[in-house]
């Protein structure tokens, strides 16, 4: 048996960056994913899973067992800017145009978002797309400062919780990862002409459900 080598070289991966937001509102009336909506100025997407947590049961005078609690997924995102249909989902209802008011009801949405996958040798290699269902954006704290010589845009910030999505052969989930490094190309642009959409008006984005993407990409659900 080889000894184990690290750090070889073409093997130093690393993630960074954001990219290719995506905003996918959700109609109440139809119970569906509305078409996606491009998402400017991303500059972080911070996830933060929680639970998962062991509970310790003891036994015999012994520990018996130990029990996990359902992990949950969220994360904070923050943005220059965001789609004007977003603010529906930030508590925002419009009067009349050009008035709106605040601490209204918050419309649930999907995201997706794109990070940069690279090496030692290829800064380039590829990249993961992200999916994410059932968010509820939180109140952020919105800072607005002077204009002083050091000049800044304001950086604006929600806390995304989410409700998973149901997921044949496997536990529900709020999070896709999709690597661009390990699918076949081919397979690869049916999925983000789906996430994207195309040039033709009849492919619009949308925001595909698991069933879909396994079906896109010829997965056996288990």
């Amino acid at each position: 048996m080889a000894a184990l080598v690290w750090d070889k070289t073409g093997e130093r991966i690393y993630e960074t960056g954001v990219d290719r937001g995506v905003f996918f509102p959700f109609d109440k009336k139809t119970g569906s994913y509305g078409a996606g909506i491009a998402w400017n100025g991303l500059t972080a997407v911070n996830e933060s899973p929680s639970g998962a947590e062991a509970t310790a049961l003891y036994a015999d005078n012994i520990k018996y067992l130990s029990l996990l609690s359902a992990e949950e997924f969220s994360a904070t995102v923050e943005a220059y800017t965001y789609p004007t249909e977003f603010e529906a989902c930030d508590g925002t209802a419009e009067l009349a145009p050009g008035i709106t008011i605040g601490q209204q009801d918050r419309g649930t949405f999907g995201f997706s978002y794109r990070t940069k996958v690279g090496t030692d040798t290829d800064p380039d290699k590829g990249y993961n797309i992200h999916l994410v269902y059932g968010c509820l954006a939180a109140p952020s704290e919105k800072a607005f400062n002077t204009v002083s010589d050091s000049p800044e845009a304001v950086t604006f910030s929600w806390e995304f919780s989410t409700t998973p999505v149901n997921i044949a052969g496997h536990k529900p989930t709020a999070h896709i990862k999709i690597n661009s490094t390990k699918i076949a190309a081919e397979k690869l642009k049916l999925i983000e002409d789906m996430i994207y959409g195309t040039a033709t008006p009849e492919a619009s984005s949308k925001l595909p459900t698991p069933a879909e993407l396994m079906a896109l990409v010829g997965a056996t659900q288990g």
